[in-house]
């Protein structure tokens, strides 16, 4: 177990000890860990897993009601995706600190509220990382500032459209299908 919340006592019986830790990978955002745990039943297994340091998604309102996203190619799985902007979190950062900064990077935004939606684990069989979810309303435009290696479209949809675009499969990144269901659940998505 990497880290996190304390484990419930009534949890006790499915906890798996760390004995061992190696690093096998050390990379600029991704550490790759083997370590050697203790299972309940007493034996010993190899756990392998990413260290990530977290992640930030912001779901922007519009005051016409229509949501800003973004359409960027993602290389591992070799296509262009739409979703809400979003980046990791920087060392020393708070997740509202990290949503301010990619929504402006990113979509060229300010906001004046924010709310926080919730938080996932997108890869928990293999991940350590959380990704936080706001939704930031009172927009103001202030131009985007993309990174050098940042390659990406901004546009904004309804509601209606980004759910729809989820029902026809064209929405499949992991992160924006979660706040879609946190906008929806909360009545805020349309």
């Amino acid at each position: 177990m990497t880290g996190g919340a304390k484990t419930p006592v009534a949890d006790a019986h499915l906890v798996e000890s760390k004995l061992h830790s190696e690093r096998v990978f050390d990379g600029r955002l991704l550490h790759v860990r083997r370590d050697t745990v203790r299972l309940p039943s007493g034996r010993s297994a190899t756990r392998e897993y990413i260290v990530h340091p977290g992640a930030v998604l912001v779901a922007p309102r519009l005051p016409d009601g229509r949501w800003v996203v973004e359409r960027q190619f993602r290389y591992p799985v070799g296509r262009v995706f739409v979703e809400f902007p979003a980046g990791k979190r920087d060392p020393g950062e708070s997740a509202l600190e990290t949503g301010r900064r990619e929504l402006a990077e990113e979509a060229g935004y300010q906001a004046a509220t924010w709310t926080r939606l919730g938080s996932i684990h997108p890869c928990i069989g293999y991940s350590d990382e959380v990704i936080e979810l706001w939704r930031a309303d009172g927009l103001t435009h202030v131009g985007a500032r993309l990174d050098e290696d940042e390659h990406l479209e901004v546009l904004s949809m309804s509601g209606a459209e980004l759910l729809a675009a989820l029902d026809r499969g064209e929405i499949t990144d992991a992160k924006t299908v979660a706040a879609l269901f946190f906008l929806e659940r909360l009545g805020g998505l349309r």
